[in-house]
């Protein structure tokens, strides 16, 4: 991560997500098992994380596998929870090393006691970092995340801790997954789909979207900026009408 963002340059969206799409196609176009599609995905992976940090982006989410995953066949799962230990093992060093915060969202009850514990030790190792925050989506659906946060604050009322009539959208967004990051900016996805697949569905309620059709495992740097190019060329108005400022 030697490169330094363009300080003549727009200044990029804070958080960008990105919808990680294409893998099992790009593999099955090359005549090779899912596996490899999902191992050239994790290169993928290593460099947005680097042209992220590059280009100024303070946040960065990945939707690594998601709640619908687990519905894939058996042998599939094994060879991405494979993965994941690699990717958990090998980066978290060098991530911590170039300043990147890791922190993992979703439900990690379905996930290996082993895999949790990784986790667990990369986020810990790694949260002092201020150069990039890494959030990677695992065993995560939005609707469970509201779900879940809904849960949360039914808990509280009940409790006696918190008056319903307090309960506001700052309340719900301090009780999801998220807790303390920004909602995206930018949302990307690849491969050519246009949907959101119950990703970051409340902190995606203003977010612009832009849909490309490189599969994952070929993304890279250049597709990132045209995505920022895009971004900038929108006129984002929250809900305004144009030009009210």
């Amino acid at each position: 991560m030697s490169g330094e963002r363009d300080l003549s340059a727009p200044v990029p969206p804070a958080h960008v997500a990105i919808i990680m799409d294409g893998n099992g196609r790009w593999a099955k176009a090359r005549g090779l098992p899912r596996i490899a599609g999902h191992r050239r995905g994790a290169e993928a992976v290593r460099r947005t994380v680097v042209a992220a940090a590059e280009l100024g982006i303070s946040y960065l989410t990945l939707f690594g596998f998601s709640s619908e995953n687990w519905k894939r066949p058996s042998d599939e799962i094994n060879d991405l929870m494979g993965l994941l230990r690699h990717y958990l093992r090998g980066e978290i060093a060098e991530l911590h090393r170039q300043g990147v915060r890791v922190v993992v969202i979703g439900d990690r009850t379905r996930l290996a006691p082993d895999i949790v514990t990784l986790i667990v030790n990369a986020e810990q190792l790694t949260a002092a970092n201020t150069r990039l925050t890494l959030i990677v989506a695992l065993s995560y659906g939005g609707r469970d995340d509201i779900v879940q946060a809904t849960r949360k604050l039914a808990e509280d009322v009940v409790a006696g801790r918190l008056p319903a009539k307090d309960i506001d959208e700052a309340r719900v967004s301090a009780a999801l997954f998220t807790a303390g990051i920004p909602d995206p900016d930018l949302l990307i996805r690849t491969s050519g789909e246009q949907r959101i697949s119950n990703f970051l569905l409340w902190q995606s309620a203003y977010t612009e979207l832009v849909f490309i059709e490189t599969l994952w495992p070929d993304f890279g740097r250049a597709d990132l900026e045209r995505a920022i190019s895009d971004f900038h060329g929108r006129e984002r108005r929250f809900g305004a009408s144009a030009g009210s400022g």
